[in-house]
C-alpha cells in the first residue's frame, strides 16, 4: 500500500481528502502545519505527498525546496487556493511534480497521484500485460483501459468489476457479486446492484470515452467480454 502524507490546514478538507485517499486504497496520512510534517514524515513509507501552500506556521513551497534540496525522492503534488499562472510556475520550479488548483476535481486528484505513482514505479514488478487489456488494479483502486486515461474507482465498483473481470468471459451470477459486496442475497434489494452497474456504466463513460465491456445476463447476472487483468 503507497503511503501518502497529505499536508492541509483546513480541518474539512484534510478529513476529506484522508478519507477519499483510503477509499482509493493509499495509505494517507494527515497532517494540519510544516512543524507536523517535519515530525511526521518518513521518506521509506512516504513515496507521495499533496502539500498546500498557504499554511498556519510558513510556507509550502519552501518546504517543497528543502525536500528536493535533501534529495528526498517523494513524489509531490501541490493542491492549493493560489492558482495563479505564477503560482503554478513558482510551484513546478521549486520541484512539485504537478500543480492542482483546490477547485479541481478529486478525480483529476486521484488520476494525477496514479499517474505520478506509475513514473516513480510504486508497485511491484507485474507479468506481461497484453497490450489490449482492461486492467483492474486493487492498490490504489483504479481501471486501466487500453487507449484511454486512468478511472479511479471506489471500493464497491472495484469489488464487483474484481468479480467480473477476474472472470472475463464468463457469466458472474447476481447473488456471486451480492455475496462479495459483503451482502445478504435473501434480502438485498437487486434494483442496488442494477443502480450500481447503470452509475458504474456512466462514470467510466464520462471519464475515459469508452464503453464498459460488460453484457447484462437475462435473469443471472453480468458477464466482461473483453480481455482482462486483475492487478492484487
Amino acid at each position: 500500500m503507497v503511503g501518502v502524507i497529505v499536508l492541509e490546514d483546513e480541518p474539512v478538507l484534510r478529513q476529506e481528502l484522508g478519507d477519499f485517499l483510503a477509499d482509493l486504497g493509499y495509505a494517507p496520512l494527515c497532517l494540519a502545519n510544516l512543524e507536523a510534517f517535519e515530525q511526521g514524515f518518513d521518506p521509506v513509507r512516504h513515496r507521495l505527498a499533496i502539500i498546500d501552500i498557504g499554511l498556519p506556521d510558513g510556507c509550502g513551497l519552501e518546504l517543497i525546496q528543502r525536500l528536493r534540496s535533501a534529495g528526498e525522492p517523494v513524489g509531490i503534488i501541490v493542491f492549493s487556493a493560489r492558482n495563479t499562472s505564477a503560482d503554478q510556475v513558482r510551484g513546478l520550479t521549486v520541484g512539485a511534480d504537478h500543480y492542482l488548483g483546490k477547485g479541481s476535481d478529486l478525480d483529476v486528484l486521484a488520476a494525477t497521484l496514479a499517474a505520478l505513482a506509475r513514473r516513480l514505479d510504486l508497485r511491484a514488478p507485474q507479468a506481461p500485460r497484453q497490450p489490449d487489456c482492461w486492467r483492474l488494479d486493487l492498490r490504489p483502486r483504479v481501471l486501466h483501459i487500453p487507449g484511454a486515461p486512468t478511472v479511479p474507482l471506489s471500493q464497491q465498483d472495484a469489488v464487483v468489476l474484481s468479480c467480473l473481470m477476474s472472470r472475463a468471459g464468463q457469466n458472474v451470477a447476481r447473488w456471486e457479486i451480492i455475496e462479495a459486496l459483503g451482502e445478504d442475497y435473501l434480502q438485498y434489494d437487486q434494483r442496488r446492484l442494477d443502480t450500481q452497474m447503470s452509475r458504474l456504466r456512466r462514470r467510466i463513460g464520462s471519464l475515459s470515452g469508452q464503453a464498459l465491456p460488460v453484457k447484462t445476463v437475462r435473469n443471472s447476472g453480468f458477464c466482461f467480454y473483453q480481455a482482462a487483468e486483475v492487478l492484487k
